[in-house]
């Protein structure tokens, strides 16, 4: 807020310098180009006069008057202000009129002096008529009164407005930074209640693989804790964390369960928000592993020269996993939407046999 009216201020103080050296450079100019006249400082001092009255008006307007009706909204204040101010600065105008005051030192008219007779009026039956109570240049004075103001508040609800789109952009930040902080924090208990779950069925099926499981889940706990809350983790960190879960999920396993995954062999230096992709590995070993029937999972990750694509297919057990879910890929969903906005691609098949996810997302 201070660095936009200093913006204004500095706006203001251009314009005004320029006004105020307007006629200076005029009388400069002029005398330049002709050598009889001579850089007389009277008449620029009579120029600023005026502009000093407009000035002092403006500051008024822009100080006390602009933000009643700007700020405050009080805008019948605002206008019986203005109006009392435009009644106030006419009758100045009136009563300073340069054709009807007479500098002093300068001599008088001809017809003026004793013993010269004026000229006679063109109609000797018509009376003299008196000045009018507003002239010519008293109403010019006004509107360019009634420009200055409006000058100045368009120019103080440009700063409003563009000071209040900058506080929207920052709300909407905000709360994009909130709403993904808070899907992190739904994504990562969500993953460990599942990853306890194996370890937990493990410790009765083989002991040793238990323990080994245990290790591998303390690097990615690790990754968790300190990659987990980051905007963005390099690719090559996520593509490692997806070889430990898998390997940590084959530990439970038997042969009848087809685990495929291809990763590429050489991976740039980008990166990816941590754990978009696991919660759709997660669903596949959830919903597509039977211990009755031969089973699959196939992951593929390919890169592209700006993105990344992810398929993941598994087959479907025959019998429904009872456990409640769904929480991980509604937050990757969200995830997505708040991250990527429409610059991603998310398709998924749901056929009876096989379930299948495609994900491109730039990186």
């Amino acid at each position: 807020m201070k660095h936009q009216s200093r913006q204004e201020n500095l706006i203001y103080l251009i314009v005004w310098g320029l006004l105020f050296a307007a006629p200076l450079l005029s009388l400069y100019v002029r005398t330049v180009n002709d050598p009889t006249l001579i850089f007389d400082w009277t008449e620029v001092f009579l120029v600023w006069r005026k502009f000093a009255v407009f000035l002092l008006l403006f500051v008024l307007h822009s100080v006390f008057l602009a933000p009643l009706l700007v700020h405050q909204q009080r805008r019948t204040l605002y206008f019986s202000i203005v109006a009392a101010v435009l009644v106030a600065f006419t009758i100045y105008q009136c009563n300073n009129r340069p054709d009807f005051k007479r500098p002093m030192g300068h001599r008088p008219p001809p017809h003026m002096v004793e013993g010269h007779r004026p000229p006679p009026p063109p109609d000797e039956h018509r009376p003299d008529m008196p000045p009018p109570i507003v002239g010519e240049r008293d109403i010019l004075a006004i509107v360019v009164l009634l420009l200055m103001f409006g000058a100045n508040l368009g120019t103080k609800y440009y700063f409003r407005s563009r000071n209040d789109h900058q506080k929207l952009l920052k709300l909407e930040k905000q709360s994009l930074e909130q709403q993904l902080e808070y899907l992190r924090y739904q994504i990562n208990p969500h993953f460990f209640m599942n990853t306890l779950n194996n370890i937990h069925a493990l410790v009765d099926i083989d002991p040793a693989k238990a323990q080994d499981t245990i290790v591998e889940l303390s690097k990615m706990m690790r990754f968790v804790l300190y990659e987990g809350d980051k905007d963005g983790v390099p690719l090559t960190r996520e593509l490692d964390f997806i070889r430990t879960y898998i390997k940590l999920m084959q530990l439970r396993y038997t042969d009848k369960v087809r685990i495929d995954l291809d990763l590429p062999a050489e991976v740039p230096d980008k990166t990816i928000p941590p754990l978009m992709l696991i919660p759709f590995i997660e669903n596949a070993f959830k919903h597509g592993v039977s211990y009755k029937q031969a089973s699959f999972i196939e992951v593929k990750i390919s890169l592209g020269d700006e993105s990344l694509r992810f398929s993941c297919r598994n087959s479907k057990s025959d019998v429904p996993n009872p456990e409640k879910g769904g929480v991980g890929l509604a937050n990757v969903r969200k995830r997505l939407n708040l991250l990527y906005d429409h610059n991603y691609s998310l398709r998924i098949q749901d056929t009876p046999d096989v379930y299948t996810v495609e994900l491109t997302i730039p990186i």
